[in-house]
């Protein structure tokens, strides 16, 4: 049995409890390089440094899964934060949870392409979900020593459906 799962629009208030937005539009902005240029400071808390750890700066190429998607496995990051930001203008899925054994703590985002989010540290989320074929991302993470990944599978009475 899978349950159906809404997809709301990101914002800054609804994703709060689970991490940051990062998104120019409505941030304060400073103008630098002569004029030419909009700078926003603090979109995000990079969060890596617990047991010896270290920013990882990467880009991920990521193709889109069958629809209905099926929410099968979460994952969290129990040593640091994880920062997904699109390099396309292509909206994207993200689904997040406070306990992935119960759907009722379970919410999904539509993201713009030009919306990004940090997964704030140990918040229970599904990997990247996009919805166009090679999809590019860079990704700030941590590495270093120690597990920094824990997932979850849900069982098929646990399962959800995504529709986007």
């Amino acid at each position: 049995m899978t349950h159906a799962l809404k997809i709301e629009p990101l914002t800054r208030e609804s994703f709060a409890p689970f991490g940051d937005v990062i998104d120019a539009d409505g941030a304060a902005h400073i103008t630098i390089n002569q004029g030419f240029a909009q700078r926003c400071d603090g979109q995000a808390k990079i969060d890596v440094a617990s047991e010896g750890g270290a920013v990882n700066v990467s880009l991920f190429t990521a193709q889109p899964r069958p629809a209905p998607i099926d929410i099968a496995l979460m994952e969290r990051h129990p040593l640091g934060s994880q920062l997904f930001a699109p390099m396309q203008a292509r909206p994207w899925l993200v689904v997040v949870c406070g306990d992935p054994g119960d759907a009722a703590t379970y919410r999904a985002f539509r993201a713009t392409g030009r919306q990004g989010v940090n997964y704030a540290r140990n918040v229970w989320h599904h990997p990247l979900l996009v919805l166009d074929e090679d999809s590019l991302f860079l990704v700030i993470d941590r590495t270093g020593p120690g597990n920094n990944l824990e997932e979850y599978e849900l069982s098929a009475a646990e399962r959800l459906s995504l529709a986007p």
